[in-house]
């Protein structure tokens, strides 16, 4: 199996954007291909969730080639919900350590905030499973229903749910590609509108614009991808074997753990998938960075800030960073990159030698893990 590097990443800033969704895309594309210093690719992997529902835009990977000047590189468009980026990603590895490629582009991004905030919640709610949409729950009902068992199973307070937020607003706050760049307090997301209770507005990832891209090859580089894993569960949550674990996430980190040669005792910065504060904790547990209930320990004594022993979500997470539902999974790892290369500006952690990325697909029903490692 040959190896796989990254050779040059790109994104544009989250948020609330007026460019079109192919602007952003070849924005983001153009960054990457300028990082890497190539201006050809042998095939593009474009991960976008819903074009279709939220900008009436279709053949979308063709679009983008050609937008971009790479034709006629082969193209293809990923899908897998939330965890979209993070599957274009695990197919253009594919594709390169099999052999069949040399180089190529992953790109995923999301035009989701020129929609009013039902249209969203509609078409978000479309990839939970049918029998509990039809009793009108949605991804964030859902999602409270976990963070609350898990909260009551291990003795979570509020205020810990809130110091998430907090501490990841403070590193958004850091980043000039994120959504939100100014700090809060812990009061500030107990006293926001309750979204599903015990989640307020504040627990919750913005809808957010944006893209981001990646250009892989078989050529050494400074950071390589030394790991991926890929699960999934059911759709419903009654059918599931834990509330307070997802095992989608827990049988794609042992496969990337297994591949990388590597253990949890390894990574020095995690990227988690955090669209509800909880998640945070859970993905941490999850990946086995923190055993089960000690995750908000390892938050409130400082383990997962910036200048901790493991930053977590030193972006600011998809919580403040912004959450482009189908760039989500990928903007994680262009972040890693960043860090790895020593490019993260004033959220630079110290250590980034091995680093992982967790990103969740619907309801965790199809999530990934990704390994990178300096070189």
């Amino acid at each position: 199996m040959a190896d796989v590097y990254v050779s040059g990443a790109g994104m544009t800033r989250f948020g609330r954007r007026e460019e079109s969704l192919l602007d952003l895309f070849v924005d983001a594309g153009r960054q990457a291909l300028e990082d890497s210093g190539f201006d050809r690719v042998d095939q593009i992997y474009v991960g976008s969730m819903s074009t279709e529902e939220m900008t009436g835009e279709g053949n979308i990977a063709s679009v983008v080639t050609e937008r971009l000047n790479l034709l006629p590189a082969a193209a293809v468009r990923i899908e897998t919900a939330s965890s979209t980026g993070a599957a274009a990603i695990s197919e253009a590895f594919l594709s390169i350590s099999s052999g069949y490629h040399k180089r190529v582009m992953v790109i995923a991004g999301e035009k989701m905030t020129h929609l009013k905030t039902d249209r969203i919640s509609h078409i978000l709610a479309e990839v939970i499973a049918p029998q509990e949409r039809a009793y009108g729950l949605t991804m964030p009902a859902l999602a409270a229903l976990v963070s609350r068992y898990y909260m009551w199973k291990y003795n979570i307070s509020r205020r810990t749910v809130s110091m998430i937020a907090v501490k990841n607003h403070f590193n958004a706050s850091l980043n000039p590609h994120a959504h939100f760049q100014k700090e809060i307090t812990a009061e500030t997301v107990e006293e926001s509108k309750i979204i599903s209770s015990p989640l307020t507005l504040y627990d919750c990832a913005p809808i957010s614009d944006g893209a981001c891209a990646l250009v892989l090859t078989a050529e050494k580089g400074k950071v390589r991808i030394t790991g991926i894993g890929q699960g999934t569960d059911y759709l419903a949550l009654e059918n599931r074997d834990s509330l307070t674990s997802f095992r989608a996430t827990r049988v794609a980190v042992e496969n990337a753990y297994r591949m990388s040669g590597r253990s949890p005792a390894d990574v020095e910065i995690a990227e988690i998938h955090d669209a509800f504060t909880p998640f945070e904790l859970v993905g941490c547990e999850d990946t086995r960075l923190f055993l089960p209930g000690q995750a908000a320990e390892a938050l409130l004594d400082g383990t997962t800030a910036i200048s901790g022993r493991l930053p977590v979500n030193p972006s600011g997470g998809l919580k403040a960073r912004g959450h482009p539902v189908g760039a989500s999974g990928l903007a994680q790892i262009v972040e890693l990159v960043w860090q790895m290369k020593g490019k993260a500006g004033k959220r630079q952690v110290q250590k980034a030698g091995v680093a992982l990325a967790q990103s969740i697909g619907g309801l965790a029903t199809n999530n990934f893990v990704t390994i990178l490692e300096a070189k």
